[in-house]
């Protein structure tokens, strides 16, 4: 389980030497953007990865700004979340059960390198626990996922996602709907 906020999906591709790519979910190249997360991926060990995260400018108290996210005027500060690891070394691990591919993420990220961060995730049935922290934190919520399951893109059906009632982000959704 990892806690969720207001981000932007992206996917980060580091290879083919000094070439990073930064896709969104619609396949836009958004790397000319983020110059942050261009600069922390070309300075990691690896040559050939492809990494599954969120795109967040980080306001007050280290919680996400969506709105400064989305205004285009803070594109230098954007870092990236990293939630899940597609490709290790140039194989394509998406096969591989959300534990090992965690694992190699975990590895990939081992150096702190400022602009791209692993996001933290926990594993047992703290979920209620750490769903109420999350709320009380003001985070969006929690995606919880299965501990064998298979990459898949999109919304598979074992991803569970909860959101925070009180959160802006679903008040937003509920506004756009009436």
């Amino acid at each position: 389980m990892a806690p969720r906020d207001q981000a932007r999906r992206l996917s980060a591709h580091h290879c083919e030497g000094k070439r990073v790519r930064l896709f969104t979910r619609n396949g836009y190249d958004w790397s000319h953007r983020y110059p942050l997360i261009v600069e922390a991926a070309l300075r990691n060990r690896q040559s050939s990865f492809v990494i599954d995260g969120e795109a967040v400018l980080l306001g007050v108290y280290g919680r996400s700004d969506f709105n400064g996210l989305h205004s285009r005027q803070h594109d230098e500060e954007v870092q990236f979340y990293a939630f899940d690891m597609l490709v290790s070394d140039g194989e394509d691990i998406r096969n591989l059960p959300l534990t090992m591919r965690k694992s190699n993420l975990a590895r990939l990220l081992a150096r702190r390198v400022g602009g791209i961060f692993l996001s933290e995730f926990e594993q047992g049935e703290i979920g209620p626990d750490l769903f109420r922290h999350a709320c009380l934190m003001g985070l969006e919520g929690l995606v919880s996922k299965r501990a064998d399951s298979r990459y898949r893109g999109g919304r598979p059906p074992d991803w569970i996602k909860v959101k925070n009632r009180q959160h802006p982000a679903l008040q937003r959704v509920m506004e756009a709907m009436s």
